[in-house]
């Protein structure tokens, strides 16, 4: 049964560049301009009026664009909540700007030692993020730590979890590795993994979607009975700005924006699209977390039940729930 047939999210790409080269992601390798605030500004406008309540200002590494704070106080102006993942590189440097006007603040950390999570990443950053978290708790900004979990860093998060985030006080959040086109994940995750990963997310100050875990057992989207709502609940605006259907990952079309995403969104052509989520042959298996959190969402089923209690849990403990039942 649909609880919410509106989107309720939008991935917003505020440039595909990237400082760092993760050996599980292609976004980096892409060209890219970077949005501007007038094309943004009308954005947002009709992002409010298709219903959208939150937007991750994603990239790439968002803050390469250095209007990302004038963007972020525009968004809080029109009662977005706003969500930013960043490396770590360039946050000291645009933390004091950055102040307050983001809602879930993630550092992205895949290993306890440098060694291990520089590799990972592509880039020396480990120290930056250390020196992240101490910036953003003194500045009293609440981050979270972003995991990715792969075979070779699962046996990391005792670690992460014992002598980084429980003595900051922060929110470590399990993000289960997910393939798509041809990039390189490092493989999927064994069942035991899984297992695994289930029991963490039960702890205290950890944040794990139960949901990707059944998601993943189940082999993940079935074109024939597909879970994904993709299009019909996240709305992705590219550099270009341009909408991107049916999602950024698999995407099929890009539609240009031209001032009038609210029409252009809800125009026969986009729709038609829309109504293929989940049912192209690409989607078969596919379990990309960024698409599935807000599918689980919007629909009574066996994963809306699976993600409801980490969900209360990550939100109580940020203390958004409120502004998300608003």
């Amino acid at each position: 049964m649909r609880l919410v047939r509106h989107p309720v999210l939008a991935n917003y790409y505020v440039t595909y560049r990237c400082n760092a080269t993760c050996s599980f992601c292609d976004i980096w390798e892409r060209p890219s301009p970077y949005i501007t605030l007038a094309d943004a500004e009308a954005n947002f406008r009709d992002l409010k009026r298709l219903g959208v309540r939150v937007i991750d200002f994603t990239g790439g590494e968002p803050l390469l664009h250095r209007e990302l704070p004038q963007l972020l106080a525009l968004a809080h102006q029109m009662g977005f909540i706003t969500t930013v993942t960043t490396n770590g590189l360039l946050y000291p440097k645009y933390a004091e700007r950055l102040r307050g006007q983001v809602d879930m603040l993630h550092f992205s950390l895949d290993a306890a030692d440098a060694e291990t999570h520089d590799t990972l990443r592509g880039v020396k950053c480990f120290d930056f993020v250390m020196e992240s978290i101490q910036i953003a708790k003194g500045l009293g900004e609440r981050p979270d730590i972003l995991f990715t979990v792969t075979e070779d860093n699962i046996d990391q998060i005792a670690a992460v979890y014992q002598t980084i985030t429980q003595p900051n006080g922060l929110v470590l959040i399990l993000n289960p590795i997910f393939a798509y086109n041809e990039v390189e994940t490092l493989g999927g995750l064994t069942a035991e993994s899984l297992d695994r990963l289930s029991t963490w997310g039960k702890k205290r100050g950890v944040y794990l979607n139960q949901g990707f875990i059944q998601l993943r057992r189940d082999g993940g989207n079935h074109t024939q009975n597909p879970i994904c709502r993709a299009a019909s609940t996240s709305v992705v605006i590219s550099p270009e700005n341009e909408l991107v259907l049916p999602c950024y990952h698999l995407g099929q079309k890009t539609f240009p924006i031209q001032g009038n995403l609210h029409d252009l969104y809800q125009s026969d052509e986009v729709q038609a699209l829309v109504a293929q989520e989940g049912r192209l042959p690409a989607c078969e298996g596919c379990a990309i977390n960024c698409y599935m959190q807000p599918s689980f969402a919007v629909e009574l089923s066996k994963y809306w039940w699976k993600s409801l209690p980490s969900t209360l849990k990550y939100n109580t403990m940020k203390g958004t729930w409120k502004r998300l039942f608003a």
